[in-house]
């Protein structure tokens, strides 16, 4: 039973969950890698799912908590080498061959790379995946009011960097 429904959630989330993590990481091939340690974690939570939250929150929350987790340490290992992470990510957003938007849609998600964490987690939620704010707020934990008042901020930076751009 376990099996068919994991397979369930897989077929069901996978295109979802590669674009979502795919915004915070700029790699296709950091996604793919990222993409299925989401699934074994989703794999070995399943058995303690007791349907407190709804289904896709709770995945969402699992992948959001791994990118999260990912990007920590990305920023401990360029620590290490004195490389930024952000300028990192933004050189990976510049080198994507896979990449087949213009040069405002690379700015934007530049952009969106310069937000704080916080503000890049609702923006992306809200903006890309059309979230509603009470979802948004089981996946982070973070009440509706303070994750509308973090999406105005991250939509004025946003808007105020691609005015200033073009």
């Amino acid at each position: 039973m376990q099996e068919e429904a994991f397979r369930g959630i897989v077929d069901a989330y996978t295109e979802r969950l590669y674009w979502h993590v795919r915004r915070f990481l700029c790699s296709h091939e950091d996604t793919n890698d990222l993409l299925q340690d989401i699934f074994i974690k989703i794999w070995s939570a399943l058995p303690s799912f007791r349907g407190e939250a709804r289904l896709y929150t709770w995945i969402y929350r699992i992948a959001t908590n791994e990118v999260l987790n990912y990007l920590r340490r990305q920023k401990f290992k360029a620590l290490l080498s004195l490389d930024s992470v952000s300028a990192s990510l933004e050189r990976k957003i510049d080198e994507d061959a896979g990449f087949n938007g213009d040069e405002l849609q690379r700015e934007l998600h530049k952009a969106i790379r310069r937000l704080p964490e916080k503000q890049r987690i609702v923006f992306s939620l809200r903006y890309f995946d059309e979230m509603k704010y009470e979802d948004i707020s089981e996946i982070t934990g973070t009440s509706v009011g303070a994750l509308k008042a973090s999406y105005h901020h991250a939509y004025s930076k946003i808007k105020n960097e691609l005015q200033r751009l073009f």
